[in-house]
């Protein structure tokens, strides 16, 4: 086997080490590369080349910058369907979907490019005649970016475009389970002309690799995607140094279905959101929210709709739903239909695992009724191809089940009355919301949760200005 990606970036180097750590491809469980499983030692040379980078990337200008990043985007479309291969391979996503990340990485990127032209300051009255007081944005400095598997190269471009942008130099931990995507995209970034430092990219054991980076005064901000009891452990972390932090955490998306929505044009999009990744998406919707009069109808069209999607290994033509990461995720999502079953719930179609292949990940897509929201399912994020549907009986009360999760990250919900849109998107407890459709993931708008699913936002101006802190002059004329 050619072994490719095998190699950390760290101050504009290549890095080998003999400890390794091997990446699976989870449609059929092969081995398919090692990367570095790097010491701590290495992570400190990460800091140190970002915090000496800093010194001269902070100072370039904003069209400088700017121009380094599209340099990147442009190459990345060069790549496209090279390396939407390694990720379908790595991370088991249907190649059609994966070939779409890679876009989405270039618009992520060059939006952040003409953003970072935009960072502007303030002129604010003075309380006396001599005095002059300004506000001026600057970048925070080294920043410690943590990646997750279920987007690996989204999460890439939105985590280190806008840091880069904003003129701050980076270090990012990708997930164990799918860094040679990581790595290939970071490549394209060190055949720009970037600055030896600014960006490094790190892997190996994720405890020791945080807590190096947490410990460090150095590293002035970190950014977390991944699961919320993780980042409640990474937000004790912070609190040692007060060091900025950004989350964005798990998800219960709930869509509800009102009487006098379109109903073919809710099952669509429904199935589009739900099913997207192998429904492995914390934005991804995880219960299906029905009002009684339309529950028989709103679940027939959702069922012929699922019934229809393709499973396979990603290679496959045509395939929608691929596997799922690993072992215990396929657990998790037996667990919580058993337990829908084992209280009353009715599986109309899936409902085990796949026979397409002998490794055991992939799961039927499936559709479950007479759920109640009490229920695991519906409380917990599922993570995979199900689908449970809750039937309520007027508003209120679907706000109502809705807003009981502790996670606030998405909601969406289908209607054509005008008043119930200003209402429920007011009423309901999440930082998104969507509205006749699913589709929240865009460049230019922020992204991200309250209560539970995190803090920060990614994406738009609000996104760069995670990356920037504010600072206060005031000059004293003299006579």
């Amino acid at each position: 086997m050619v072994e490719k990606f095998n190699y950390n970036w760290i101050n504009g180097e290549k890095v080998h080490t003999d400890q390794t750590t091997e990446v699976i491809n989870p449609a059929n469980g092969n081995v398919i590369g090692q990367v570095p499983s790097i010491d701590e030692n290495k992570v400190k040379q990460s800091i140190e080349s970002a915090h000496q980078a800093f010194k001269k990337w902070s100072k370039y200008t904003a069209e400088q910058r700017g121009d380094i990043l599209n340099q990147w985007a442009t190459n990345l479309l060069n790549k496209q369907d090279e390396l939407a291969h390694i990720m379908s391979e790595e991370q088991g996503k249907p190649f059609a979907e994966a070939y779409g990340e890679i876009g989405v990485c270039a618009k992520f990127i060059k939006w952040n490019a003409e953003e970072g032209k935009r960072i502007y300051g303030e002129i604010i009255p003075p309380s006396s005649p001599q005095q002059r007081i300004s506000v001026i944005k600057q970048p925070v400095g080294v920043c410690g970016l943590i990646t997750p598997w279920n987007f690996p190269g989204a999460m890439i471009a939105r985590k280190v475009a806008p840091a880069l942008a904003a003129g701050c130099t980076v270090i990012v931990k990708p997930s164990s389970e799918t860094p040679r995507i990581a790595i290939a995209i970071f490549d394209e970034l060190m055949a720009t002309n970037i600055d030896k430092g600014v960006a490094n990219i790190i892997t190996g054991r994720s405890s020791m690799i945080s807590n190096t980076l947490f410990s460090d005064q150095r590293v002035r901000k970190i950014s977390f995607t991944g699961s919320t009891a993780i980042g409640k452990t990474l937000m004790k972390q912070a609190a040692d140094q007060v060091k900025r932090i950004s989350l964005e955490l798990g998800g219960n998306a709930p869509t509800i279905v009102l009487p006098d929505a379109d109903l073919d044009n809710a099952a669509d999009a429904i199935i589009e959101n739900k099913f997207e990744n192998t429904g492995q998406m914390c934005n991804g919707i995880n219960t299906i929210l029905v009002h009684k009069d339309i529950k028989s109808a709103m679940t027939e069209k959702i069922v012929a709709r699922v019934q229809q999607l393709k499973v396979g290994p990603a290679t496959e033509d045509g395939v929608q739903v691929g596997p799922l990461i690993n072992a215990a995720a396929i657990e998790k999502v037996e667990k919580l239909v058993a337990d829908a079953q084992d209280n009353g719930a009715q599986i109309v179609t899936g409902g085990q695992k796949s026979a397409i292949s002998d490794f055991g990940l992939f799961y039927e897509p499936t559709v479950i009724t007479d759920v109640k929201h009490t229920m695991a399912i519906a409380q917990e994020e599922i993570f995979g191809p199900v689908a449970p549907i809750v039937q309520f009986d007027t508003i209120d009360e679907a706000i109502e089940i809705a807003n009981a999760s502790q996670f606030g990250l998405a909601a969406y919900f289908f209607t054509n009355n005008v008043n119930t849109i200003y209402n429920m998107s007011e009423n309901l407890e999440f930082g998104m919301i969507g509205v006749n459709g699913t589709q929240l993931s865009v460049p230019q708008a922020p992204f991200g949760g309250i209560k539970e699913s995190g803090m920060g936002r990614e994406g738009g101006h609000h996104g760069l200005d995670g990356f920037l802190e504010l600072k206060y002059i005031s000059l004293s004329l003299q006579d």
